[in-house]
């Protein structure tokens, strides 16, 4: 099967968004990208420097003027449905990304990851055009039952000591019963439409429940984008927190290997799966200390760091079992973590 030739991309200024909508365009497709561009506005400790939304939206001006680029919100359900009607896949990648912001603020936290989810099924639902649907999901959905699995310490970093767990976590283990985020909350309520969408036949659509991404035009701050965030206040020898002792521990997907997993699915969508978990699996893992020790041998650089307490929602180990879109997808990462740190190095120092 092909790629889509009419895609549209909600959040299409996001760093995960704006890779989407490169890689369609490289392709040849039509793509809208739509964006309200509020990301610096939403996120308390983000500002002007790093403002990913005015960044990308400029980039895709730049580089890809073919692209419709529309100013509007998910939120917007009349809107919503005239802009995703024509296009035959929606990658959708709107939404309030901080769990930070979520505790502030719950109410819009749940009306831009839940009900702007719904109005991206319902457009496509009632569209002529027949989309598909990509969701960026999180693993934040398994809220606190991730830590209920045991985990030893090491050196530099936590593990699991579960071999049940030596893959990483599946899309099987149990949302229930524990505590979560209210982002956690919002994310899962959009995910399980998503599921139900598909599982009724109502859309073609898929849940991708993220790791860490990272990747070139991604601007972290505190609240969300660590990887990015640890980088570039190394590069700009800016202090750096700790929320916790740094030995948690992530896995990484380059940003192109996440778009080559929603694409997989857009591209033959009947039958699949409604979720996924996706990641770098247990093959591309770090924990926050030793991204510190390779930051410094890529660049020389080691910034000033400190410590904190814990913060809340945060998971001691998270790796993704990735089996199922290897299985159903035919997708696996390609782009290991020294690579894909050097191409993120190699784009900031370029700017």
């Amino acid at each position: 099967m092909s790629s889509p030739d009419a895609v549209l991309v909600t959040g299409g200024a996001g760093f995960v968004g704006s890779h989407a909508v490169e890689y369609y365009a490289e392709r040849g497709a039509e793509v809208t990208a739509l964006d309200n561009l509020s990301r610096v506005e939403t996120l308390e400790t983000a500002d002007e420097s790093r403002n990913t939304a005015a960044y990308n939206w400029n980039y895709i001006a730049e580089n890809y003027p073919q692209v419709d680029r529309v100013q509007a919100d998910v939120r917007d359900e009349e809107r919503l449905a005239d802009v995703v009607e024509g296009h035959d896949a929606v990658v959708h990648t709107a939404g309030q990304v901080a769990v930070t912001a979520s505790l502030e603020d719950p109410r819009t936290d749940f009306e831009v990851n839940a009900e702007g989810t719904f109005n991206v099924l319902e457009a496509a639902r009632n569209a002529e055009s027949d989309p598909a649907v990509v969701m960026a999901s999180t693993n934040k959905v398994y809220g606190d039952n991730v830590n209920e699995i045991p985990v030893r310490e090491e050196e530099t970093r936590y593990w699991y000591d579960d071999p049940d767990y030596d893959a990483g976590i599946p899309e099987s283990l149990s949302i229930d019963d524990c505590e979560h985020t209210p982002y956690g909350v919002s994310k899962l309520t959009g995910d399980l439409y998503v599921q139900d969408y598909a599982d009724r036949g109502a859309v073609d659509a898929a849940a991708f429940r993220m790791s860490c991404i990272y990747g070139p035009r991604q601007f972290g701050n505190e609240d969300q984008g660590w990887v990015a965030h640890f980088a570039i206040s190394t590069l700009r020898d800016e202090p750096l927190t700790i929320f916790g002792d740094g030995k948690q521990v992530r896995d990484v997907l380059y940003v192109k290997d996440l778009i080559r997993a929603y694409d997989a699915f857009l591209s033959d969508p009947e039958g699949k799966p409604a979720v996924y978990n996706v990641g770098g699996g247990p093959e591309n893992t770090t924990s926050l200390l030793e991204f510190l020790d390779l930051l410094e041998a890529e660049t020389g650089a080691r910034t000033d760091v400190s410590f904190d307490e814990w913060r809340e929602g945060d998971q001691k180990v998270y790796v993704s079992d990735v089996s199922r879109a290897r299985d159903e997808l035919d997708w696996e990462p390609e782009v290991d973590f020294e690579t894909g740190m050097e191409c993120f190095v190699e784009w900031w120092e370029s700017r």
